[in-house]
């Protein structure tokens, strides 16, 4: 399969082989050319050469639904699901019956899968109550009720938990044992490793190799990234003056007020690490540092200047950077290039542009922080991690604060390895830094101190190195450790 945009080859001569019966990976670093691949053979794309034979037959196709029709079906990383739309309708979606659809039929079938894989739905909510996870759920039976017998996984677990991520795993097994063909691309190795029996590895839109399951995680690394990735320790920075300090703040968010005040202090260099269960306050937190949010009571200061009613633009003339998690969807511009995201920080007066000069500005960007980019690239066409780095790049100098969601979600590990080697030297800089991961060996690998978020409360604050990755996953259950 060949494959161009511009000048860029995100495809250049793969082939790949696929068995019946097997769950195969599909591995790579971000922009490695794994959903440009997989994209094509499901019809959401048009490869410029090559071929798909399926079953001994060559199939052509010009959009998702002949791809469906071949028995093709393409699980992206964002469930593509109707959020106004109830559980039922969604499942009812492409129906090869059209407008006669019989909901009851729908209905029964929708139980049927439903109960095959020990997933629960109620198929008269309406799908914006789902969690990611169950939204995943609700498209996997959906595109077997359309009839595909090859299902293609795009990075499944980013935003789901550890809970939903077994029981997609237990789903897939029973697909493969079943005779379908299960395509699960991925950057993360751990999950790779555990699932698959076969692994194909793609470096620079290229085959680098393929290899049985079970293989080492240091020969999938050099098929990654071509060398062994040395694994990076957090440095120790010496820490300065208070720069964010609260004050028996109460968090609010809509309805929802905390019972308990947080009081903390934050200096410079120091890095906090929020931990707990998606939804458990940790996003509140961040967003009430960036002033974002007001707190319902309690003082929010930053450098003794007390911000507490101050808005989101104070916060930024103070010296605060937000990441959100959705880096496209909150932290980035759709539509907007490279160029233009860096002249969107530019702090001069003025309302005429130097594009010649903005555009050598970039340059010199992309090349400092890595950007698999051009001036010209759109954001929303780099990789999650071109577009995480492409964050870090807008980033002030003079930043004393900075808020992060999830900072290497759905990061390669060299992207994610270069995310923390940029950090650490913002903390010898004197930045403080406040994060919230999902993953706990991130949090205790990187934090001084570690604030564990339950139901919407503070549940503890503990040293980071005097902490066990035991006891803090007992902590995020919300069981404190005797």
């Amino acid at each position: 399969i060949h494959k161009r945009f511009g000048a860029v080859r995100a495809n250049d001569g793969v082939t790949v082989r696929v068995e019946a019966g097997t769950l195969h990976g599909l591995l790579g670093e971000n922009g490695a050319g794994k959903s440009t691949l997989m994209k094509v053979l499901s019809g959401y794309l048009r490869a410029d050469s090559g071929e798909i034979v399926l079953d001994g037959v060559r199939i052509q196709m010009s959009s998702p639904q002949d791809a469906i029709r071949a028995g093709i079906g393409m699980l992206h990383q964002d469930p593509l699901v109707f959020l106004p739309l109830s559980v039922l309708d969604n499942f009812a979606l492409g129906s090869p019956r059209g407008k006669q659809t019989d909901r009851s039929a729908a209905a029964a079938a929708l139980r049927e899968l439903a109960d095959r894989f020990g997933f629960s739905f109620d198929p008269d909510a309406p799908a914006r109550s789902l969690t990611v996870g169950e939204r995943q759920q609700l498209e996997i039976v959906r595109l077997l009720w359309l009839g595909a017998h090859v299902l293609i996984l795009d990075e499944p677990t980013t935003g789901i938990s550890a809970t939903q991520r077994e029981k997609l795993f237990e789903a897939l097994r029973m697909l493969a044992d079943q005779g379908m063909i299960v395509i699960f691309v991925s950057h993360k190795l751990a999950e790779v490793e555990s699932l698959c029996g076969r692994v194909t590895v793609m470096r620079a839109g290229k085959v680098a190799g393929e290899t049985e399951m079970p293989c080492s995680t240091d020969r999938l690394v050099e098929l990654m990234f071509g060398q062994i990735l040395p694994k990076p320790e957090a440095a120790i920075v010496e820490q300065g003056e208070v720069v964010l300090e609260l004050e028996s703040v109460v968090l609010r968010e809509r309805s929802r007020t905390a019972a308990r005040p947080i009081s903390l202090q934050l200096r410079s260099g120091e890095v906090l690490g929020l931990a707990g269960l998606e939804g458990s306050g940790q996003r509140t937190f961040l967003r009430t540092c960036a002033g974002l949010l007001e707190p319902s009571a309690g003082r929010v200061r930053l450098a003794a200047q007390d911000l507490t009613r101050a808005g989101y633009r104070d916060f930024l003339a103070a010296g605060t950077y937000y990441l959100p998690a959705g880096r496209l969807e909150e932290g980035l511009v759709a539509g907007l290039t490279v160029t233009e995201h860096f002249l969107l920080t530019r702090r001069g007066k003025g309302f005429f542009i130097d594009w010649g000069d903005a555009r050598v500005r970039a340059s010199e960007k992309i090349a400092q922080n890595c950007i698999r980019g051009t001036p010209s690239s759109p954001a929303d066409a780099l990789s999650g991690g071109n577009q995480q780095r492409l964050l870090l790049a807008m980033m002030p100098p003079e930043t004393r604060l900075l808020l992060m969601e999830h900072p290497t979600r759905g990061l390669d590990v060299e992207s994610a390895d270069w995310v923390w080697a940029s950090l650490q030297e913002r903390l010898g800089r004197g930045t403080a830094i406040v994060f919230a991961s999902a993953d706990l060996d991130e949090i205790l690998r990187y934090s001084d101190r570690i604030v564990v978020f339950f139901a919407g409360e503070v549940l503890r604050i503990v040293d980071a190195r005097q902490t066990s990755g035991d006891e803090l996953g007992h902590l995020v259950g919300g069981k404190e450790v005797v």
